[in-house]
């Protein structure tokens, strides 16, 4: 099993070429957190995804309001990365080399930053993107400072993240169960899956498939000790069928195994209430309140120190 994961040393200068905006989602937020844990400085580049990574952040269980107030998450505003990517390329190694600075004078112990650069493409006389890299190379090896470029396949041509895959050093890997760009369903631990965007009639074969197949491995004995785990923190949308399809795996157990729905979202547990998943005696699950900051709210509490 492979699991997408920070690249840790030698390698900090690192790219992901997400297939979905969930796998975007996923990757940065987990980038992003490490470095709140590890005492960094981190910044994140928006450019109409902030949402996207706050939102997963929320879903991770990382409280960001604290590090926003005090200087240590920055969310920078999309018109500012727009005018970045369209500065002079020794104002933009500049830049970084002043936020490194700036970082380590407020007490913290490095620089880590990521965003979506993509307004790059539509520079006037092209993009610099590759030049961009080259640069931030260098500037990696000389300071204490991490980068996660992102190159999705939605924004940016193939053409291009051909390139940028040559320029890393290294990149973050991953293998999904399912991955359509609605729904992405990743294994976390043996017996345990995490199901992240949403459920209708066009995924709901290939959630019954991936469901079916960790039973059948748990029911052997292979993991889980008699439990598979769901973690549904992600999960924003089940249709009815879907749910019912949920019941209806547990019903199917054999008396020694159980399904364990966690960090359901209230409106989906409401849902799963109304299919008679508490008629199931072989599901549980947990109900988790959240509340994603949306960028504005964000960057309204930025700024209330240095650290």
């Amino acid at each position: 099993m492979t699991v997408s994961a920070p690249v840790r040393e030698p390698h900090r200068h690192v790219l992901t070429v997400p297939v979905s905006d969930e796998q975007l989602a996923e990757d940065v937020a987990a980038f992003l957190a490490e470095g709140l844990t590890a005492g960094e400085r981190v910044a994140y580049f928006d450019d109409d995804t902030a949402g996207l990574v706050l939102s997963r952040l929320a879903d991770d269980g990382v409280d960001v309001t604290g590090p926003l107030r005090s200087g240590q998450f920055q969310l920078v505003p999309g018109e500012f990365t727009r005018a970045a990517l369209h500065a002079p390329i020794d104002e933009l190694t500049g830049l970084m080399e002043q936020n490194v600075a700036a970082a380590l004078d407020a007490g913290w112990a490095g620089l880590r930053f990521s965003g979506q650069m993509d307004h790059g493409l539509r520079r006037p006389g092209g993009p610099v993107l590759d030049e961009y890299d080259r640069r931030l190379d260098d500037a990696v090896r000389d300071h204490p400072l991490r980068a996660l470029c992102v190159y999705d396949h939605l924004r940016y041509p193939d053409e291009l993240i051909a390139t940028m895959r040559g320029l890393h050093p290294a990149e973050l890997t991953a293998a999904p169960l399912h991955d359509d760009s609605l729904l992405r369903i990743t294994e976390t631990a043996p017996a345990r899956v995490r199901l992240a965007g949403e459920v209708d009639h066009a995924n709901r074969p290939q959630v019954r498939r991936v469901l079916a197949t960790l039973i059948d491995r748990v029911v052997r004995g292979e993991a889980g000790e008699g439990l598979l785990t769901a973690d549904l923190s992600t999960l924003r949308f089940v249709d009815v069928a879907g749910a019912v399809g949920l019941v209806h795996a547990a019903d199917e157990l054999p008396v020694s195994v159980r399904l364990r729905l966690e960090n359901v979202r209230p409106g989906v547990a409401r849902l799963l209430e109304r299919c008679g998943a508490g008629a199931a005696p072989q599901l549980e699950w947990t109900v988790r309140e959240r509340h994603a900051l949306c960028p504005a709210e964000a960057l309204g509490l930025a700024g209330g120190g240095e650290g």
